[in-house]
């Protein structure tokens, strides 16, 4: 298969093509020319105004519901949706029936994809219940990319900090969403002006912050621990979908300090409020919830100062039996891996486009300590061709997931995915 790429922008701070226009060609998977102009008979030709380059991009946080729950999403849905999104590699959480907690269940995850690769995350507890351990370490043998309970934060400090101690001794990394579960008990949405006004029990901001400073303290003592060795320049501690002002500044506080700790946040939260849960759409029924403007901003500073380091989807589907239903009722969660790059493209008035790119293609194996590809002649091509310009409106319809529950179904959005190339 031969593939050449006509004047496109290459999108790669890192990289000495960046910014510059340049034809590619890619024979069996390998990236043989980048000229000025190639002329050479290729099997597909992929052109367009003004489009963009870059390395593959990856997704920190996917929800797969294959095996247990394949009629919200199956393998095959999920990786035609990555693909359509620009995404080459994502990550998995474990939260599947039966849980990702075997040699097994990482293998099989592992060899699910098919045209995206797919990266295993294994649950921290059996079963993700806070209570037992898992075989941490066969499993990272296995090839899990990172330990986690996925969609049950890790309530029971004793556990998580004997999980930091555990991961410590071979440089695993733990992925932790903070929140209080017993502050967010029935919560539905921000606990603000709009539950008050809606008649809905809210979800406090402080049940993520008072989570975000235990996990901290935590990790401060495990430092202090003697004979706890850490890998130089790598996280420990990853905190996923943060969402508010203080959290941003917990973070922010940590890093000053030289704790070794990342985090995401999710992309939607990054386009709503509270405010936008006035009509009781449950596409913006999320965890953790869409908050307040200030907190909007503070988000997008996070993510502009570096102390946001990635961009995830948290594509979780969810459906129409999920969703359909009175909002209190409704499960958490959205579709996010066809928007991603598009909804945080559109919404963007601060960062530039070679660092919003960042957040979502080295940042995130960083923080996994997996290989970032490069662009350069001889290297194994791992691409994502887009269009920074381009405007389309994301109409129900033209969703590929097999579930549909999108905050942006209707929405106009600025920019978007042509081609994965791998």
């Amino acid at each position: 298969m031969k593939t050449l790429i006509r004047s496109v922008k290459i999108v790669s701070k890192n990289s000495d093509l960046n910014g510059q226009v340049k034809d590619i060609f890619v024979e069996n998977g390998n990236i043989l020319h980048i000229e000025n102009e190639i002329n050479l008979e290729a099997d597909e030709i992929i052109e367009g105004k003004n489009i963009c380059v870059s390395i593959g991009w990856f997704d920190l946080r996917v929800h797969p519901k294959e095996p247990g729950n394949e009629y919200k999403e199956s393998f095959q849905s999920m990786e035609a949706a990555a693909l359509a999104g620009g995404f080459s590699e994502i990550a998995l959480l474990p939260n599947t029936k039966p849980v990702v907690q075997s040699r097994e269940s990482v293998n099989y995850l592992k060899r699910a994809g098919e045209k995206v690769k797919f990266h295993p995350m294994a649950a921290v507890t059996l079963k993700c219940e806070g209570k037992d351990f898992t075989e941490m370490i066969d499993l990272h043998q296995a090839g899990a990319v990172a330990f986690t309970d996925g969609e049950h934060p890790i309530q029971n400090p004793d556990i998580f900090l004997k999980t930091l101690q555990y991961l410590s001794q071979f440089g695993g990394v733990l992925i932790n969403r903070p929140e209080d579960s017993n502050l967010t008990h029935f919560g539905q949405m921000h606990d603000g002006l709009m539950s008050t006004f809606l008649g809905m029990k809210g979800m406090p901001q402080m049940a993520e912050e008072i989570m975000l400073m235990r996990d901290l303290k935590l990790l401060e003592y495990v430092l202090n621990t003697p004979f706890t060795e850490l890998p130089v320049d790598k996280s420990i501690l990853h905190f996923s979908g943060i969402s508010s002002a203080e959290s941003v500044n917990l973070i922010r506080m940590g890093k000053d300090i030289g704790l070794p700790i990342t985090c995401d946040v999710y992309a939607h939260q990054l386009c709503f409020t509270e405010n936008d849960l006035a009509d009781f759409n449950t596409n913006f029924k999320v965890n953790p919830p869409f908050r307040t403007q200030e907190d909007l901003d503070a988000l997008w500073e996070g993510l502009e100062d570096g102390t946001i380091d990635a961009i995830a989807s948290d594509h979780n589907p969810q459906d129409e039996e999920s969703k359909k239903l009175e909002f209190d009722m409704a499960e958490f969660g959205v579709i996010g891996l066809e928007t991603l790059f598009a909804a945080i493209n559109t919404y963007n008035e601060k960062i530039s486009l070679e660092e919003l790119i960042e957040k979502i293609t080295v940042n995130p194996r960083k923080i996994l300590q997996l290989p970032i590809p490069t662009i350069a002649v001889g290297e194994k091509a791992n691409l994502t061709v887009f269009s920074e310009d381009e405007e389309w409106v994301y109409r129900e319809k033209r969703i590929i997931s097999a579930s549909k529950n999108s905050p942006f179904i209707g929405k106009t959005l600025r920019g978007k995915a042509i081609s994965v190339i791998v």
